[in-house]
């Protein structure tokens, strides 16, 4: 799914995007600090998810049903984009500068190519923190 239910009823997402990521991935905390959001679509709000776990949008997330042990969450306009579906956010309203944003935008503008890269993606990033001795968020298990 790229887009997780409705709108967000909260005043806490303010405008702008929110990244929502896993602070102890060596990958998602390259992408919070090169991501660059198109200045039009408002500022871009990191929330660490290992750090925030009372934050608002977390409990938002949990009570969708999003497990950040599978993916990434960006809300944008009150709307949850997760896994691929973040991805997809990313190359479409991402800055064109930088490596990490010219990546985004070059893989994962198409469907085909974000379903079929993503889990990569993912089984990568779960090696690595399994490889540093990183144990899964866990996110929905609180």
């Amino acid at each position: 799914m790229d887009k997780i239910g409705g709108k967000l009823d909260s005043d806490d997402a303010e405008n702008g995007v929110w990244f929502i990521y896993d602070g102890d991935c060596p990958i998602c905390q390259m992408a919070a600090e090169a991501l660059r959001i198109k200045k039009d679509y408002g500022t871009l709000h990191l929330l660490d998810a290992r750090v925030s776990t009372d934050h608002p949008l977390m409990q938002e997330v949990n009570t969708r049903g999003l497990d950040l042990d599978q993916g990434m969450v960006i809300v944008a306009d009150g709307e949850f984009h997760f896994g691929k579906g973040a991805l997809k956010f990313m190359a479409r309203y991402s800055e064109r500068n930088g490596f990490f944003n010219w990546f985004t935008t070059s893989l994962f503008w198409s469907d085909f190519l974000a379903r079929a890269l993503y889990p990569l993606m993912r089984g990568g990033r779960n090696l690595l923190l399994r490889l540093r001795g990183v144990d899964k968020i866990r996110n929905l298990d609180k």
